[in-house]
């Protein structure tokens, strides 16, 4: 029979190997098995010439093997020199199938039949090997790949990477680096967001796209891979591109199967849950740990970390502490309770709804890019109208929320382990009431990007934000006094729904009950008159459609599709009747909602012969505006051109409003009979611009403005990001004197004109200054509103929200 080792470690990665390494420092009988014929197979298959970070910056790494960030071929180089040095025990082609016994007494049995005797047993074997695939038809088509070793070996070549983490952006940029191998490179990433990356790499790939290296694509995804050609799913409908190569790097998931043959329990049934550990990264199978990718943490300095912690734990040294104890004993001095750090944690852990599926190795990580903080019973924790995106999740005491704003004694409370401030995190707009601790509290504040991560990573952690988050949408839309037990069915039996641009989801003439609420984006309303579509109305996000058949029966009255690609929440027709059924004051809502669209429908059909020619043109402008971004706008500027002059006084009262340089640009813009939408912000109800921005300098303010404020760092972001042109970066002039200033005292430069000295200096071409993105801010602080509206003599510029023109209700008021 074989000797028996003290320890063997399954895995050569940074983990693995890290951890064989203290073995042999500590002398302890061991053998690292590596299924594969070299060390470390993760880093092994990194792109050629890959630059390797070493993240977080602010951790000390603790191993016996050295790590800096560095080119992955030296960095290879290094441990293979540092492995044999230090005498690691390693044994390649070693592949374990089975794991038998207990504790003291492993028996492992490898791919080849060799059999291997353990005391304890150090899993070190990452997610790699088990990578998510692509599910959209043809996606087994022999242009996927999911690996990408060398990206030098291609040439003159549609490439189109898929993946919004590390590995997509890094492989998307190294096959666009090299100019002569003459690649066209784009990148998907179905979120408008990279959450998952790290920064560095975000601004890499976005200073590729505004150089046109990469075309990189947001909220998009695969719909359909053919030979040549790959079928994308955007935020304006399906579009086809010609591919030759598809690199899909979308995650991977834990080889749960074969773990769990081992004993070790998940924390969840996802597919990407993660083993159950305790501190010292024990899974639930005695004398089993796991560390490294397969306990959540994939960086590759917390994995060296863990190596060298596990084999000093197994070694019986119980006073370790890891390696980023001293930043989150910082994070939690000011907690009241003196607890330990590992009391924290599992503090917060169990009491917050959404952060009850994390392990405890997860937690250190998330509360390294989190905030825990205390307040007294009564201290605000942030007022209507203020700047925030971030989250709060509430683990001792309760909030109260203001809900009228002439009352502030008028609350609705937020209970222990519940969140609040979502709003922000999903639509970022500035916080929608006041919000005070209702007794002594103690929550975590989740940055943004903090936030992305978790639900990017754990599931049930996004399926409870979008719970919580569905669940109070529906209560402030329905009111009627309606409490959360109220709805706990309709809840329980919605459906989050993605709906692609021109999607319908109801469709004239159909059965069904169900309602819809829009989340986000907007939707549109047809009614067939005479075999052709005719506009009804436009619904913003936060409307609802569909109770008319609910309330009264029969089949489906009109058509609701998709303006733009849009989220909505499918509410079960059945649970929301038996809602109604109870609450009189929420039928009689419902019930004039319908009378209103019923009247809209009768309208159209009594002129749908003496008034067709106007139904028609009416419905091509307002396909016309959908169709040119105003379906997700909440503000745009439109000109009448048969009331334009084109005087230009609109352009030059935007200049002369901010600083001397129009936001405004008049003859730009798509026309459709008489109506000129030109280059102007149209103020988006999920604003594109903030999808990534560094320095989260972009807001919307009380009326809806989007705005960029003085933290803007110049980064481009934003204008990349904008489909319709309405940013760009300039030099910011200096402040002007008033108009009497200068028209009495001759101070300063004229109306619409920037500083004349700020002028001239910056028309050398040889001086560089610093940019800042402009764009149009509704004259936010400027009394009586727009400039560009009021300085118009003939009233051809206005203002106004979709809704308030997209109606066939105009009709009625013009017929009349």
């Amino acid at each position: 029979m074989a000797d028996k080792f003290r320890v063997v470690i399954v895995g050569s990665g940074p983990a693995g190997m890290s951890a064989a390494g203290r073995a042999a420092q500590l002398k302890l009988k061991h053998v690292l098995l590596e299924k594969t014929d070299h060390l470390s197979d993760t880093i092994f298959k990194y792109q050629k010439g890959k630059h390797v970070m070493a993240t977080p910056s602010q951790l000390v790494l603790r191993s016996d093997m050295d790590f800096d960030a560095g080119k992955r071929e030296a960095i290879l180089e290094i441990w293979d020199k540092q492995t044999e040095a230090c005498g690691v025990n390693v044994q390649y082609n070693a592949e374990p199938v089975k794991i038998e016994g207990e504790e003291g007494n492993f028996t492992i049995t490898l791919k080849n039949g060799d059999k291997v005797l353990a005391e304890t047993i150090v899993m070190a074997i990452g997610t790699q090997g088990n990578p998510n695939l692509m599910r959209c038809p043809g996606g087994d088509n022999k242009l996927v790949q999911y690996q990408l070793d060398d990206p030098g070996e291609y040439y003159d070549e549609h490439i189109t990477v898929i993946g919004s983490g590390d590995a997509g952006i890094e492989n998307a940029l190294g096959l666009a680096a090299d100019a002569a191998q003459n690649n066209i490179v784009t990148i998907l990433n179905r979120s408008p967001e990279f959450a998952r990356a790290k920064k560095a790499n975000v601004k890499l790939l976005m200073e590729a796209g505004e150089q046109g290296k990469v075309d990189v694509r947001t909220e998009t995804t695969p719909a359909e891979v053919k030979d040549g050609e790959l079928v994308l799913e955007t935020r304006d409908g399906q579009e086809t591109i010609k591919c030759d190569r598809i690199i899909a790097r979308m995650g991977s998931a834990p080889p749960r199967k074969f773990v769990e043959e081992c004993g070790i329990e998940f924390t969840s049934e996802d597919r990407e849950a993660y083993p159950k550990l305790t501190p010292a990264f024990e899974s639930t199978k005695k004398g089993i740990y796991v560390i490294g990718a397969l306990a959540g943490y994939p960086l590759i300095k917390h994995c060296m970390n863990q190596g060298y912690d596990v084999i000093e734990f197994i070694n019986g040294n119980k006073d370790l502490k890891p390696a980023d104890e001293p930043i989150l004993e910082k994070k939690f001095a000011d907690l009241p309770g003196g607890k330990s750090v590992d009391e924290w944690l599992e503090f917060f852990r169990e009491r917050v709804t959404i952060l009850n599926e994390l392990s405890s190795l997860q937690m250190r990580e998330f509360m390294l890019d989190s905030e825990p903080r205390r307040y007294r019973r009564g201290e605000v924790i942030f007022e209507k109208n203020e700047p925030g995106s971030s989250l709060f999740a509430i683990a001792e005491g309760s909030v109260a929320v203001e809900i009228d704003p002439d009352d502030p004694s008028i609350t609705v409370p937020i209970e222990e382990g519940s969140i609040f401030g979502e709003v922000g995190l999903i639509s970022g707009r500035r916080r929608g009431a006041t919000i005070n601790a209702a007794e002594d509290l103690i929550v975590v504040e989740i940055s943004r990007t903090a936030a992305l991560k978790l639900q990017a990573s754990v599931p049930a952690a996004k399926r409870a934000i979008t719970r919580i988050s569905t669940e109070r949408q529906l209560l402030q839309m329905f009111g009627s006094g309606l409490t959360k037990e109220d709805i706990s069915e309709v809840v329980d039996t919605s459906e989050i729904m993605n709906v692609r641009a021109g999607e319908a989801i109801i469709e004239e003439g159909s059965e069904g009950n169900d309602i819809y609420v829009i989340r986000v984006g907007s939707m549109v309303v047809e009614k067939e008159i005479g075999g052709k579509p005719v506009f009804l109305s436009y619904l913003p996000a936060g409307s609802y459609v569909g109770e008319m058949t609910l309330i009264a029966g029969g089949m489906r009255t009109a058509t609701v599709k998709a303006a733009i690609k849009s989220e909505v929440i499918k509410i079960n027709g059945d649970a929301f009747k038996k809602v109604l059924d109870k609450h009189p004051d929420l039928m009689r809502k419902a019930k004039q909602e319908m009378a209103s669209r019923q009247d809209v429908n009768a309208f159209v059909e009594a002129k749908k012969d003496s008034f067709s020619g106007v139904v028609d043109m009416y419905s091509g402008v307002a396909n016309f505006l959908v169709d040119n971004g105003i379906g997700e706008a909440t503000d745009v500027l439109l000109i009448d051109e048969n009331l334009c002059v084109g005087c230009d006084n609109c352009e030059k009262a935007c200049a002369d409003s901010h600083e001397g340089l129009s936001r405004l640009d008049r003859e730009a813009g798509r026309t459709y009979a008489h109506l000129h939408v030109p280059t102007s912000c149209r103020h988006c109800e999920h604003p594109h611009c903030m999808s990534d921005c560094p320095p989260d300098a972009i807001h919307r303010g009380p009326d809806g403005e989007v705005f960029i404020d003085d933290t803007c760092i110049g980064c481009g972001n934003c204008q990349r990001y904008c489909p319709y042109g309405v940013i760009r970066m300039d030099k910011v002039p200096p402040k002007k004197p008033s108009l009497l200033s200068w028209l009495f005292f001759g101070k300063g430069p004229g109306p619409g004109e920037p500083d004349k000295q700020w002028a001239a200096e910056n028309s050398d071409p040889d001086v560089e200054k610093p940019k800042k993105a402009i764009k149009c801010d509704m004259c936010a602080g400027i009394n009586g509103g727009p400039a560009c509206v009021r300085a118009c003599p003939t009233g051809a510029a206005i203002r106004v929200a979709p809704e308030e023109f997209l109606t066939v209700a105009k009709l009625e008021q013009e017929d009349a």
